[in-house]
């Protein structure tokens, strides 16, 4: 949350460094032509009328007389040749160049130069013109899950928000039922083809993610991101599937259905006869369009502090509740509307400032036809989530910081980020806002009287090869009414906590590390996920606090468990440690290594279980990586550019956390209810720019 260094542009600053340096040559040559011609005072003429140097001047060195190099110094008659090699002096026509040179120097009339590349070091301030630099990456990931229900025979249901049972996978379900799908395999008396049965599901996806910035001076700039084909699973927009709105699934679309065909295509009515892949469209064959822009802000340098707005990336300390998941990897980023200001003091690395934020505004006066014009604006102001930030930190200067830690010396870093949210009214809730109109009551608004208060703190102690580094964290607020029905306020107390360690040896090869990290539980309430409400979690036992914490989804602990299965953690801690070597590291960023980490996780409530147990399995997960040498970005072999590739398997072992209760069981057997491992295999491939 500090400001970043302003990079200036530097093709532009090439060249007032050219011009800064022809204006000094030029100054240089006239002075000596000036100097040379008042010493030069003519006396007594000898034969043949040529001027000698006064006595005492120097002979002139260089080019012998008559040479065109020495076109600008002798008189340009070709009868007054020299004969002796003296060269002549013309003051009247240094002072013709110096008009001249006057005359080719910019106007008021808003040009620069002759020629439009032409930028004087005079007129820089007066002539920028902006720098457009261009960041980012461009990923693809091949996916394998297998068995991510782990052997359960349940139907995904808030109850059991864990894994969906593939649809093309044949099972019989806690209750008794088969659930049965019919057509591999060979044809049998009972149905014409077999049962399908498949507990892996594969794909495919990529990403180009773009990171404009414009550079308008050294102090404001502004920035952007922008998605494209985010994330789109390959295959998945062929010429033979198309949709429309009407549908009766969750979606609002059906398949688009021409007549007289299966499909929308006549010449590809079947998936099977595709043959192109169209851009994604939303509401025509996907569900997002191609291009998305995710971030869009400005920031401004003034004498006391920098000012940003706009909607930007929210990061602070290691990610665990706002992170901006901008890594290659990543598939959440928390992002904001906000107007910041971030002043410090820069000889003691101190900075601090604070932001107001547009969490939510609730209805506006927003409809499809704004696409031709005008501003939507809201319609209900006491139905807006305003949040407001104040923070400190300190951040050691970079080169400060590596001097330092050469020196043998300790560094801290770390600061505080602590945020008030505040919501008096909200839409009732599974409700739309309609018009103020209508006969429903209250507009279909309620009492919400929702606040919460989050304070943040970061720490980092650094020293010689060793990083450790910790975030805590802490919500504490009330609400009321979270269902819709008048109810005591529900208080709200959730705390947690991450920490990293992490020794370099081997000349930064070999790195070592431990992870843990902690989310509190909720004693009154069964399940680590929250019900589809999202506001209060389901089967609670009594009107206790909330105190379900959880992290933010980008950051990432392993491959299934956390990342997939839970989609984060939550209710739960976790122990990691870990290993990763480089076989190859080079200076210029090429590097080719492996890594193996193990996770055991825990229930931070046994309630909250499946199983009503603590521990809820053990996770191994290895990986070969590989960086080139490409690109100007990964000339620092501990960051990322250029081509990127890793190969990734992970295999996570339930335990009794996630089994069934005793009398859950089907006591006639039909099903097996032993749990069974998951494993994942991922391929990555990405360029970073």
């Amino acid at each position: 949350m500090v400001p970043r260094s302003s990079v200036g542009p530097r093709s532009f600053g090439f060249r007032y460094v050219l011009s800064r340096a022809s204006a000094a040559l030029a100054a240089s040559a006239t002075l000596l032509v000036t100097v040379g011609a008042q010493a030069q005072q003519p006396t007594t003429p000898p034969t043949g009328g040529q001027a000698r140097p006064a006595t005492g001047a120097p002979a002139p060195s260089g080019p012998a007389a008559g040479d065109p190099t020495r076109d600008d110094l002798v008189p340009q008659d070709a009868n007054a040749a020299p004969a002796d090699g003296l060269p002549q002096v013309d003051p009247a026509k240094d002072q013709q160049k110096l008009i001249q040179q006057g005359r080719e120097r910019p106007t008021a009339d808003g040009t620069i130069g002759a020629r439009p590349s032409d930028v004087y070091s005079e007129d820089w301030w007066s002539h920028t013109r902006p720098i457009v630099e261009l960041h980012g990456y461009f990923r693809t990931r091949g996916e394998l899950f297998h068995n991510f229900a782990l052997g359960r025979h349940d139907v995904l249901t808030a109850a059991n928000p864990l894994w969906r049972q593939p649809l093309d996978n044949t099972y019989t379900d806690s209750s008794g039922q088969r659930r049965q799908v019919l057509g591999c395999g060979d044809p049998n008396p009972q149905n014409r083809y077999g049962e399908c049965y498949d507990k892996s599901q594969a794909h495919a996806n990529l990403r180009l993610r773009l990171n404009p910035e414009i550079h308008i001076s050294d102090n404001l700039r502004v920035l952007s991101q922008i998605d494209l084909l985010d994330n789109l699973v390959l295959g998945s927009t062929p010429d033979s599937y198309a949709m429309r709105p009407g549908g009766t699934g969750a979606t609002g679309y059906s398949t688009a259905v021409n007549s007289g065909s299966l499909g929308y295509n006549g010449y590809a009515p079947l998936g099977a006869f595709s043959n192109t892949q169209g851009p994604p469209t939303a509401g025509v064959n996907g569900y997002r369009n191609s291009i998305d822009v995710q971030r869009a802000w400005a920031e401004y340098l003034t004498p006391v502090g920098q000012i940003r707005f706009g909607r930007m990336p929210n990061q602070w300390g290691l990610g665990m509740v706002m992170n901006s998941g901008d890594c290659l990897d990543c598939d959440y980023q928390s992002n904001v509307d906000r107007i910041m200001f971030v002043s410090g003091i820069k000889p003691l690395d101190l900075y601090f400032g604070g932001s107001w934020d547009f969490v939510s505004t609730g209805p506006t006066s927003a409809t499809p036809y704004d696409v031709y014009g005008g501003q939507p604006y809201n319609t209900a102001n006491l139905t807006n989530v305003g949040q407001w930030a104040l923070f400190a930190a300190h951040r050691t200067n970079p080169e400060l910081q590596r001097l330092k830690l050469a020196r043998g010396e300790v560094v801290v870093n770390g600061g505080i980020f602590a945020t008030y949210r505040k919501q008096l009214l909200d839409i009732v809730q599974g409700e739309t806002p309609i018009t103020s109109d209508s006969t429903r009551p209250n507009n279909n608004l309620e009492r919400r009287n929702a606040e919460a208060l989050t304070p943040d703190a970061h720490i980092q102690f650094l020293f010689n090869k060793l990083r450790l580094e910790g975030e805590f964290a802490t919500i504490w607020g009330s609400l009321e009414q979270p269902l819709g029905t008048p109810r005591d306020p529900i208080k709200l107390r959730m705390w947690g906590y991450t920490t990293q360690a992490e020794f370099r040896a081997v000349e930064d090869k070999l790195r070592i590390g431990f992870g843990h990290g902690w989310a509190s539980g909720d004693p009154n309430v069964e399940g680590l996920a929250p019900d589809s409400s999202g506001l209060q979690p389901q089967n609670r036992l009594s009107n206790g606090a909330v105190s379900t914490f959880r992290f933010h989804p980008a950051y990432y602990v392993d491959y299934i468990f956390f990342r997939r299965i839970m989609s984060r953690v939550q209710g739960a801690y976790y122990f990691r440690p870990s290993v990763e070597y480089d076989f190859v590291r080079n200076p210029n960023g090429q590097k080719f290594g492996g890594g193996v980490a193990a996770i055991w996780s825990r229930a931070s409530e046994f309630i909250q279980t499946p199983g009503n147990k603590r521990d809820l399995g053990l996770e191994f997960d290895v990986q070969l990586y590989y960086q080139a040498k490409d690109g100007s970005l990964n000339d620092d072999p501990n960051k990322m550019g250029g081509f990127y590739a890793a190969l990734q398997y992970g295999v996570f072992l339930p335990f009794g956390g996630l089994e069934y209760l005793p009398k859950e069981q089907d006591a006639t057997k039909i099903n097996d209810w032993s749990l069974s491992a998951a494993q994942t295999v991922r391929l990555i491939l990405g360029v970073l720019f």
